[in-house]
């Protein structure tokens, strides 16, 4: 039977007008991309999205994956920066943008990485690839499992690159898995996530600029991707980062270079201007202290890791609804972290987005007669 979840209110406030839900949320620009998406990097909230889980070709955003693994392989020590690769006759074959690297040639894993993430290289992708999976087809399907560890669940790589001759509808992702990994990719590895910010690269004597406009036109955007082809039009991935604040934008097929720029620069823009970061509760702050039974200690403190943030539209903070649902009947041991209940947010009667609430101690199981006292209450519950 479905576990039934109980209601805590821990906020209350005045009734809104029956036409604020109308009018809460602020309109996002008129885009040119077939679909587009605006998250708060911090929690996930999504602030806007058009299309955002609509399966698309991804290009070279398919990059994002294989600099996630990458990065994870030099974390794990199993690649190392100066680590030299021989360049493959499919790594040197493979078409599109190109870091000139030449077959049989010994390149550095840094040079790799830095041709793949800044000049987009799909044949130091491909390079990269084959030294960290053995080959491009093994690597792909280290993609795909650390997709589904990621949560990408709409998310389908079959290369590291995202080049392919013409459309490969096997090929896929949507605005909001693309978002999530850039998430996971700045969270879990950040020195990854600041090559994303250099703006041109020089191998074997050959000069590339990064595609991504925003780098000159917005100081504040230090990434990520670009991404082109027939089949998924122009695509960007793009962060900025403005005070304590970090948006993360993704437009899909959009029918320009120009075009993936404006867009992207016109929803950063419109989400600073239209949104405020409201701290609803400290780290490690006690929101609520449910009953444990069966534990050494009667409650436990539940609450947030770090400070929780949200966006609220500007002026609309105190319109801000929380509701928690809990587990009921939590029964130890309970571990720190152990998520016990869910924050929901409402503004107005519109919701506005659900997160976790953890344990933030752990509680061990009681003695015998503990445990025996508090089966007993049970049976009357």
């Amino acid at each position: 039977m479905k576990t039934l979840l109980r209601t805590v209110c821990l906020r209350a406030l005045p009734l809104l007008l029956t036409t604020f839900a109308a009018t809460a949320q602020p309109l996002p620009p008129a885009l040119t991309a077939k679909a587009w998406l605006l998250m708060d990097a911090a929690t996930g909230q999504v602030l806007a999205a058009h299309e955002a889980d609509t399966r698309l070709e991804p290009a070279s955003l398919t990059k994002v994956m294989t600099t996630y693994l990458v990065a994870e392989a030099l974390a794990n020590k199993t690649l190392s920066p100066q680590q030299p690769v021989t360049i493959s006759e499919r790594a040197w074959r493979t078409q599109g943008s190109r870091s000139f690297i030449q077959v049989g040639n010994q390149v550095s894993v840094d040079d790799l990485f830095k041709g793949m993430v800044v000049q987009s290289g799909n044949d130091a992708a491909v390079a990269l690839a084959e030294a960290v999976g053995g080959s491009e087809d093994a690597f792909a399907t280290m993609m795909n499992n650390t997709a589904a560890r990621l949560g990408l669940k709409d998310t389908h790589f079959l290369n590291a690159s995202g080049y392919f001759e013409g459309p490969q509808p096997n090929h896929y992702s949507t605005a909001h898995d693309l978002a999530r990994l850039a998430v996971a990719l700045m969270r879990d590895h950040p020195e990854a996530h600041r090559l994303h910010a250099i703006k041109e690269y020089t191998y074997a004597g050959i000069r590339q600029y990064n595609r991504n406009r925003l780098l000159w036109a917005d100081p504040t955007v230090d990434g990520l991707k670009t991404g082109h082809s027939k089949a998924a039009g122009y695509c960007l991935i793009a962060t900025a980062q403005r005070g304590s604040q970090r948006l993360i934008s993704v437009v899909l097929n959009t029918p320009s270079d120009a075009a993936r720029a404006s867009d992207s620069l016109n929803l950063l823009n419109w989400g600073y201007n239209a949104f405020e970061a409201v701290k609803l509760y400290g780290k490690g702050q006690p929101v609520v202290q449910p009953r444990v039974f069966k534990g050494a200690e009667n409650t436990v403190k539940a609450g947030f890791v770090d400070d929780f943030v949200v966006l609220a539209p500007r002026g609309m903070a105190d319109k801000l609804v929380t509701r928690l649902e809990l587990q009921p009947r939590l029964l130890a041991p309970v571990q720190a972290g152990a998520v016990i209940g869910t924050l929901k947010l409402s503004l107005g009667d519109q919701p506005w987005g659900e997160y976790p609430v953890v344990a933030l101690e752990s509680v061990p199981l009681a003695g015998w007669f503990g445990r025996l006292w508090d089966t007993i209450l049970l049976w009357f519950k």
